[in-house]
């Protein structure tokens, strides 16, 4: 049985087209492509319909056909026609046709299938999309979603109808939701997938049920559609979306589409008045599905407005205190792709969860969470089975102290197009990725265990993060981030000491197996003083190896000291060094990075090409201002003495 057309499309697309029925003649394909590209998906699937029935096949007409699905959340049979499109005009597909045939196969179970589809899609795009970096990244991904799964007891909540019910909530006690089941009007429909406008209701959390269902009060509903809402924490003020329409004008864009906007209410004598277009809509592109901060501060929503990385982006926009806007700022790579990311919740500890088709998910639209930290909301981890289906599961919204809370979804075995359905939270979700790094060092000629061995984990830039030292057993362990890079340092009195590099991949709990072996070193170290790690400038009292604003080429008084350098290479030729390049903060990081790579290269080339010592010998790279003296970063008022402590070269000695 094909899965009803779903509602959902309408918001997650941002096209809302208002047109009203007429019995214009239909003129075959020419009709069915007129009603496609005014997004009148039922009209032109019925026409295809036909049409391929009849034996006719064209790359276009399977892909529109495959599209009028697509686009209403009828995966399964987006499938069908998918498959015949890949099967007969493979090389009439771009790359966006195979992402949408791979997440049409989730839908039907065919993991396999879609993960080889992916591959392709991989291909086409060169790993260059978001996407495709995903996917390359977590090819794991199902075991992933099996592990977070199970934490979440759903019920039904009893206020289902045959129409759609979604977008649940939270206000003062009450739970406001979606629906089209007040307009069964036939000459008010939307062509997009035939069904009843929206309105917003409300109704009554009782037990595991929604009871005393009511249209919400005010002036908020209209004959078009309204949807999703966001309240202040003082439940007086309300966010919602509604289609392009206030002050009784329907508005359209230059292509004559009528999109979405946000609108803000005030409660007026417990009615929603003072009804209010926010200032950042447009008729040109679409905004929509709002959400609040805590603290009513940060006002998140989507939109498919220019610039955006995908077919919807989720942005932030801050509130002041007087009521007015900021700018709105798109979320970034971390969140969005090139896919769609819509409906935005924020939930009462600050964690951010939405829904999307362009983070690895089982079919459809997933609910993820991204929780917050120092540089912004973390990658996004998907929330799992039973929340999550092979359909399209949305509009998740939960209070995070009674663990209760609601979502949306167009799965098998529901009443409507969408269905609400209640939870209980069971179990906390995974919210990060960690692994652990173990490993055992050994001597590398007797492989005795070498207990009491400093281990030291330095993050990609060799900045320390920690320090540990191994048990009777020469076991060490550190905990780190998925998709990282990192490098393990082992050293002990007597030995050389070693260093690896780490990558850690995406793969949650996952233990990376890293032994190290020492070898035993000559009395070098004992002979000079100097021990693995030790900075090899300090050593000698090398002056600050300095170079000229803007430059990496050698001057003069830094060939003295470098010199200096060569001659303890040459004298100790089992000493290794790693050159490290730093600079102070007055410039963008990014060009601070880059000045610091060609001096770093400048004082390499200097030691191997005037001092005649073997490149093997050296390693280096700069690291900008990444790893600063002092606290003389951005914008800080600093001495001239006090920069100059950040603008500095290190001879690490990393091998006796």
């Amino acid at each position: 049985m094909a899965m009803k057309n779903s509602t959902l499309a309408i918001f997650t697309f941002m096209l809302l087209v208002i047109t009203f029925s007429s019995s214009g003649q239909e003129k075959r394909l020419n009709s069915a492509d007129e009603s496609f590209d005014r997004y009148a998906y039922i009209d032109a699937q019925k026409i295809y319909l036909k049409v391929a029935q009849e034996g006719y096949q064209s790359a276009d007409l399977f892909k529109k056909l495959g599209d009028s699905y697509y686009f209403n959340g009828d995966l399964k049979s987006a499938a069908t026609w998918y498959e015949e499109l890949y099967k007969n005009f493979e090389q009439d597909m771009s790359s966006e046709y195979f992402f949408r045939y791979a997440q049409s196969l989730k839908s039907t179970g065919a993991y396999e299938k879609a993960d080889r589809t992916m591959e392709v899609f991989n291909e086409k795009v060169q790993s260059k999309e978001r996407r495709a970096e995903l996917f390359t990244k977590e090819r794991n991904y199902l075991d992933m979603i099996e592990m977070q799964s199970g934490r979440f007891l759903l019920s039904d909540v009893g206020v289902n109808s045959s129409f759609s019910e979604f977008a649940p909530s939270f206000h003062d006690g009450s739970i406001v939701f979606s629906s089209s089941r007040s307009k069964p009007i036939k000459k008010v429909i939307h062509e997009w997938n035939e069904r009843p406008f929206l309105d917003l209701f409300t109704a009554m959390p009782d037990n595991k049920k929604l009871i005393e269902v009511a249209k919400i009060s005010g002036k908020v509903n209209t004959k078009f559609h309204e949807s999703s809402t966001a309240f202040t924490s003082d439940g007086k003020t309300m966010y919602f979306t509604r289609n392009n329409y206030s002050d009784g004008r329907l508005k359209k864009d230059e292509n004559g589409t009528t999109l979405l906007k946000l609108f803000r209410a005030k409660m007026v004598n417990n009615k929603w008045d003072d009804i209010e277009e926010l200032p950042f809509n447009s008729d040109e592109y679409s905004v929509a599905h709002p959400a609040l901060s805590a603290d009513g501060s940060k006002l998140f929503f989507a939109s498919d407005m220019p610039g955006g990385k995908g077919l919807s982006d989720l942005y932030v926009v801050d509130v002041k205190e007087d009521g007015s806007f900021g700018t709105p700022q798109n979320m970034g790579g971390v969140i969005n792709t090139e896919g769609r990311e819509t409906f935005p919740y924020v939930s009462n500890i600050g964690r951010l969860y939405f829904a999307s088709d362009g983070h690895l998910g089982l079919g459809g639209l997933d609910v993820f969470v991204s929780v917050p930290g120092d540089n912004g909301f973390a990658k996004p981890v998907n929330v799992g089975e039973p929340v999550n289906s092979k359909s399209d599961d949305f509009t998740f919204i939960l209070n995070e102290e009674t663990k209760i809370g609601y979502f949306a979804s167009n799965r098998p075995g529901g009443m409507g197009d969408d269905d609400i359905y209640s939870f209980v939270q069971i179990e906390e979700l995974i919210t990060t990725c960690k692994q652990t790094v173990v490993g055992v060092i050994t001597d590398s000629k007797s492989t005795e265990l070498l207990a009491n061995t400093k281990v030291t984990l330095f993050d990609e830039k060799m900045k320390e993060l920690t320090e540990v030292v191994t048990d009777d057993s020469g076991r060490y362990q550190f905990t780190v981030d998925c998709d990282k890079t990192y490098v393990i340092r082992g050293a002990k009195d007597g030995y050389k000491s070693t260093e690896i590099e780490v990558v850690t991949d995406y793969q949650f709990e996952y233990e990376n197996e890293v032994p190290l072996q020492l070898s035993s070193g000559s009395d070098l170290l004992k002979r000079i003083g100097v021990m693995v790690g030790d900075d090899l400038a300090k050593l000698l009292k090398l002056q600050p190896i300095y170079f000229d604003l803007d430059k990496a080429v050698i001057r003069p008084d830094a060939e003295i000291e470098l010199q200096k350098v060569i001659s303890a290479m040459k004298q100790y030729p089992e000493l290794q060094v790693d050159i490290r390049s730093h600079t102070d903060s007055r410039a963008s990081d990014s060009y601070n990075m880059r000045l610091s790579e060609r001096r770093a290269k400048s004082t390499i080339k200097y030691i191997v090409d005037k001092g005649g010592v073997d490149k093997e010998r050296i390693t280096g790279r700069g690291y900008g201002e990444s790893n600063l003296m002092n606290d003389c970063s951005n914008g800080a008022s600093c001495t001239e003495a006090q920069h100059e402590l950040n603008r500095r070269s290190e001879f690490i000695i990393i091998v006796k």
